[in-house]
């Protein structure tokens, strides 16, 4: 630091000082303004023409990013995508040249999207407008289709989904056959056809691909047979299984949870996610419920029968901190207290078959048995289809006709 004389007062004032401390007369102003003027102001960008970032800390070689307007969403926002070949450049200049050199011949950056990317893009969206069961089913049939994952969305043809569908496979992951190849079930084949046809519906309209192959084929005759063959009708409970599994209350786990399904109708997954705030244990109802318009937030009453079970699950969720009705850890006790279909659906299978019921029950089948039984005790029909969230095609009955929680409970109370 020197000392220099203020062209003012003359005194002595540091050659660092902003200002003479004697008489205030201003010394860096012009050095201010050429530090102001050092960084170039740039001009924005017009709408829709795309926009160049500078990405900091990061000590990159190439630090401009390009991206390019490709659209806009519904709701009026901009659509980006970096630009390609090349998306970073060294200069703020050099990047501006290539948008600029990118509007002046648009071209079309959806060429090189490869499938897996379609599907991320896809199901980002799809999966939020269907139900976790649907989502499970869509994720499981992808698992089959690593074979296309890296090709062009543009390249894919009739004879690649259908290799996925006839050679495809997925890694085994889990239990003592993990690393092995599992090869499509029919069922899973079926899967596949629909993944495809959704997905390149999506992409035919927003004009990722020109055309959907996968509609331009049927599934073979003989999956289509093998598929219905498959198909299992449900089998209700007979009285006498469902005296066993009373027998067996207390002495074999996840008994009452069937139960309480037989009693109430709950579809499996909507009893696996029932939750707390769902129940009303002074006046003795719920009301949930998923999947469509008339099952969702119905009012199902607790039948008598089933209260002391279903108090007993409500005190152990309380004790153990969870929100939802049913909870479980397995034998290992590890990972979550909270259920999943899937996971239900385990524990259902091992009831059934410790007591030695028809190994064909499925997890459903409690549902349709509360139904025959609700329809043999003849309940009222507008009734039962409320609880079990079924729609009213009756105007009288589904527009003017409210059913309360006592009156629904004085119809399931008829069933014993």
């Amino acid at each position: 630091m020197a000392l220099i004389k203020c062209p003012e007062c003359e005194l002595q004032v540091s050659d660092k000082a902003l200002s003479c401390p004697h008489c205030g007369f201003p010394l860096l102003r012009g050095s201010q303004e050429q530090k102001k003027r050092s960084t170039p102001r740039r001009m924005r960008l017009p709408n829709g023409f795309g926009s160049i970032t500078e990405i900091k800390g990061k000590n990159l070689r190439n630090p401009f990013l390009v991206r390019v307007s490709i659209g806009k969403t519904p709701t009026g926002t901009p659509i980006t995508k970096s630009l390609k070949p090349q998306a970073y450049f060294r200069t703020y200049n050099e990047a501006y040249e290539a948008l600029v050199e990118y509007n002046r011949n648009p071209y079309d950056l959806n060429l090189s999207m490869t499938v897996a990317e379609l599907y991320q893009k896809w199901t980002s969206k799809y999966f939020d407008e269907v139900a976790a069961s649907y989502t499970r089913t869509i994720t499981s049939a992808w698992a089959y289709c690593s074979s296309v994952y890296n090709m062009r969305a543009k390249d894919l043809r009739a004879r690649h989904i259908k290799g996925c569908m006839e050679d495809g496979f997925r890694i085994e992951s889990k239990g003592k056959n993990k690393g092995e190849k599992i090869y499509p079930t029919a069922g899973t084949k079926t899967k596949i056809k629909s993944l495809f046809n959704l997905m390149l519906d999506y992409a035919v309209e927003y004009e990722i691909v020109e055309k959907n192959y996968a509609r331009d084929f049927e599934i073979s005759r003989e999956t289509a047979e093998a598929v219905e063959s498959a198909k299992k009708s449900h089998i209700i409970f007979t009285e006498e299984e469902i005296q066993i599994l009373w027998d067996n209350v207390g002495k074999v786990r996840y008994v009452d949870w069937i139960l309480m399904q037989c009693y109430m109708g709950w579809r499996p997954q909507e009893l696996a996610t029932l939750r707390l705030d769902e129940i009303n244990l002074d006046e003795w109802y719920m009301q949930a419920g998923m999947k469509t318009d008339a099952g969702k937030q119905r009012i199902v009453p607790i039948h008598t029968k089933v209260r002391k079970l279903l108090k007993e699950n409500y005190a152990f969720a309380v004790s153990i901190g969870s929100d939802y009705l049913l909870n479980d850890k397995g034998q290992t006790h590890a990972g979550s207290w909270k259920l999943t279909y899937d996971k239900y659906a385990n524990r259902f299978k091992k009831a059934i078959k410790e007591l030695n019921l028809n190994s064909e029950h499925r997890p459903h089948d409690p549902r349709m048995t509360f139904i025959t039984r609700c329809q043999k005790a003849n309940i009222d029909k507008f009734a039962l289809k409320e609880m079990v969230g079924h729609s009213i095609q009756d105007i009288t009955e589904s527009v003017y006709t409210i059913r309360d929680v006592e009156w629904l409970r004085s119809d399931l109370e008829k069933m014993q």
